[in-house]
């Protein structure tokens, strides 16, 4: 078997795996609990056995109940192992292994976006917690790797940054949460100037569709919120992976 494809499937099999230990995370945050001790089921509290932290095949092995009490597991579970294990392979893929210092920094960007994804999803907060150390990693990354950009990187921030604190300060935080605005801090750091560009609009473009789809079929009103934090983060996935693609296809589009 070709060598390449090793490092795939060792990188998805990875992801998979590091996307449980992302849905321990998210519980844990949900619930305010550190992460030590071993996985317990949320619903009887009984602790899980190791044949039941296989990633994705003991979600479909138990048919998406617990062993013990047989409530329903949550399809986020399974969902977030498949998600992280491809995103892996995406990120991989476009950062290549020969610098490891640039591959797992992108790694761990990875699995905090997806936390961040999921806990804004289901509770329309960013929590703290992640976002506050990716930023400060990330903005020693930049330094250290990416110095002669930085100014470039800073221009981002002040951008994503001025422009959501606006939004917020204008709609006094009803059209847009302060943690949104914080994590355009990340963005800009993560993007430059051009591909937060790419990333907003995205954002906003993805964001316009879901809510039409949604009041379409009566899913929200017009007053209703919806969390904006998953847009941005797509829209940030999308400018990491394809950004400078989409960027040159687009200039070379209308020239």
């Amino acid at each position: 078997m070709n060598l390449e494809i090793l490092y795939y499937i060792f990188i998805f099999i990875l992801g998979l795996c590091i996307g449980s230990f992302l849905n321990c995370v998210i519980y844990r945050l949900e619930t305010k609990k550190t992460l030590k001790g071993r996985s317990f089921c949320p619903k009887c509290k009984k602790q899980l056995k190791w044949q039941d932290l296989i990633p994705v095949f003991s979600f479909l092995f138990l048919k998406g109940k617990c062993r013990n009490c047989k409530q329903k597991i949550s399809i986020q579970y399974p969902l977030v192992e498949l998600a992280t294990g491809i995103i892996f392979v995406l990120i991989f893929n476009r950062f290549g292994i020969l610098n490891y210092t640039n591959i797992l920094f992108w790694l761990y960007i990875s699995a905090v976006l997806i936390i961040i994804f999921v806990y804004d999803l289901k509770h329309y907060e960013i929590p703290d917690k992640i976002l506050i150390p990716a930023i400060i990693i990330t903005f020693i990354f930049c330094i250290l790797f990416n110095f002669s950009l930085i100014l470039n990187y800073l221009l981002a921030v002040l951008i994503g940054f001025g422009f959501f604190f606006s939004i917020f300060y204008i709609s006094a935080g009803k059209w847009m949460g302060f943690g949104d605005v914080k994590f355009a801090i990340l963005m800009g750091l993560l993007l430059g100037v051009s591909n937060i560009l790419l990333a907003l609009f995205l954002a906003f473009f993805f964001g316009a569709i879901i809510g039409i789809i949604l009041l379409i079929y009566e899913k929200k009103g017009l007053k209703s919120e919806i969390p904006f934090g998953p847009f941005l983060i797509l829209g940030t996935f999308i400018s990491i992976l394809w950004g400078s693609q989409i960027i040159n296809w687009y200039f070379s589009f209308i020239v």
